[in-house]
């Protein structure tokens, strides 16, 4: 009767511990990527299509923070830089956009990330842009938008999915 107690609480203990420790990993037929999700709040919100690679996916509410993954073609000269400051001047027309730093990224791509804040409905939000280069000709902008602390909160998260984000194995 003793070791079942026993053998019972060591099952729950190790249900609740994967419980805590969930996480997933997303990986379609459609596109040519994979990352890992290390919390189970993230949900997917867009599906990629044969017509539509884009994926999108929101931790809890869309604004704690939401996840793009877009993939740009970088034409024949351009550098990463040339691609990022593209990228800004569309920001720019944001209301109450102020530029962040920008940081290198190291990963399973290498790139650069993007950070600046802007207002929307009167509430302090935030950016960050993963650029992660693929190759000579591809980029992978990973995009998190959220309110400003709630994104913040979640920046260990972020930095964990851009890490894993890594290009499937052609057979």
């Amino acid at each position: 009767m003793k070791l079942a107690k026993v053998l019972f609480s060591c099952c729950l203990a190790l249900l609740f511990a994967s419980a805590a420790f969930a996480q997933g990993s997303f990986s379609d037929a459609n596109v040519d990527y994979s990352f890992e999700l290390p919390d189970a709040k993230w949900k997917q919100t867009v599906k990629p299509s044969t017509t539509s690679p884009n994926v999108e996916y929101v931790y809890a509410d869309r604004a704690d923070g939401h996840l793009e993954v877009r993939r740009l073609a970088l034409k024949t000269g351009d550098m990463l830089s040339d691609l990022m400051t593209n990228e800004e001047q569309r920001l720019q027309f944001l209301p109450g956009y102020v530029a962040g730093k920008e940081e290198d990224f190291k990963g399973s791509l290498n790139g650069k990330i993007f950070n600046y804040e802007f207002v929307r409905s009167g509430r302090n939000m935030s950016g960050r842009f993963y650029f992660l280069k693929a190759d000579d000709k591809t980029v992978y902008v990973i995009r998190f938008t959220g309110q400003r602390e709630k994104l913040r909160s979640v920046r260990n998260q972020t930095d964990s999915i851009a890490r894993t984000f890594s290009l499937k194995k052609v057979k």
